[in-house]
């Protein structure tokens, strides 16, 4: 006897089979970070997404961050955790701590990811001058070791998918002088997505992505044309803490990335209920010589 949740696992498939033939060996960066994070429930979650998109035959990059986990330790070692606009202010000790904790963060995503059976491999923005920076100084503040990314050489991410591999990086450049630098991880995926010429950036964060109302969470837009986002901004409707998350996904569509996502990374298994369902659960931004996908 067939079951009516078999059934409604069948459909789910066949909804997502146009998408699988559209996005089929299409380069997607997605950005992990954010409560996703904290939770190792969803960490599992987000990994068995990009190793199903891995899979059926997509080319998943992973770039993360570790903000929350590094705030962790360095209270745990007495390390005072100071701000400046949102960024790290990254004395020697931090940046040593930042880097131990990405580094661990990373080893831990790349065990789970071979253990359900694909191949990925860790790297940081240091390894083959993949991430050349230079000191960040915001409004000619200094605020330690904190880089600017000046240049991407893509040639390590171009080799590992060429070899079958799930590239996972975490945002540690280097200024080409032996000085590591701590690097923004959206900033690092931006830069990393644009060029390599992604097909597709997702941003995993704690919001559900742009509201028509920011006080009604059900007035969510799932597609924006770029043309339609400045008349939102212009209206309020993209303000405060949106407003730099939206900048940064305009800047990547217009350096030639085809579709940037905002989506909740707190809830399970996001990555496919937006790459994969007609409606998706975040917004997707697209330039305005792509069509619209979402199905009204």
């Amino acid at each position: 006897m067939v079951l009516k949740n078999d059934l409604d696992k069948a459909e789910v498939l066949i909804e997502a089979l146009p998408y699988i033939q559209r996005f089929n060996g299409n380069v997607i960066v997605v950005k992990y970070g954010g409560s996703a994070m904290k939770d190792e429930s969803l960490m599992h979650h987000v990994i068995e997404d990009v190793a199903l998109m891995k899979l059926i035959g997509f080319k998943p990059i992973i770039v993360h961050g570790g903000g929350k986990e590094i705030s962790r330790w360095l209270e745990k070692l007495d390390i005072k955790s100071e701000f400046y606009n949102g960024l790290r202010i990254t004395t020697k000790e931090v940046l040593d701590v930042a880097e131990m904790v990405l580094g661990k963060v990373n080893s831990d995503l790349i065990m789970f990811a071979q253990s359900l059976g694909v191949n990925a491999v860790g790297i940081s923005g240091i390894d083959s001058h993949l991430l050349t920076v230079e000191k960040h100084k915001p409004e000619g503040t200094d605020i330690g070791f904190v880089g600017q990314i000046t240049k991407v050489n893509p040639e390590i991410i171009f080799k590992l998918l060429d070899d079958d591999v799930i590239p996972i990086v975490y945002p540690i450049g280097s200024d080409g002088e032996g000085q590591s630098y701590n690097i923004n991880g959206d900033h690092a995926a931006a830069e990393i997505a644009k060029a390599i010429h992604a097909d597709k950036l997702l941003y995993l964060t704690d919001i559900a992505g742009v509201l028509m109302d920011p006080d009604d969470p059900q007035s969510l837009i799932s597609e924006l044309y770029t043309s339609e986002v400045e008349e939102l901004i212009k209206n309020g409707n993209i303000s405060g803490g949106m407003l730099p998350k939206v900048e940064n996904c305009m800047e990547s569509i217009r350096s030639g990335v085809k579709r940037v996502h905002i989506l909740d990374g707190r809830i399970p298994h996001s990555v496919l209920l937006e790459v994969f369902t007609d409606k998706g659960i975040g917004t997707a931004f697209i330039n305005d010589q792509e069509g619209r996908f979402f199905k009204k």
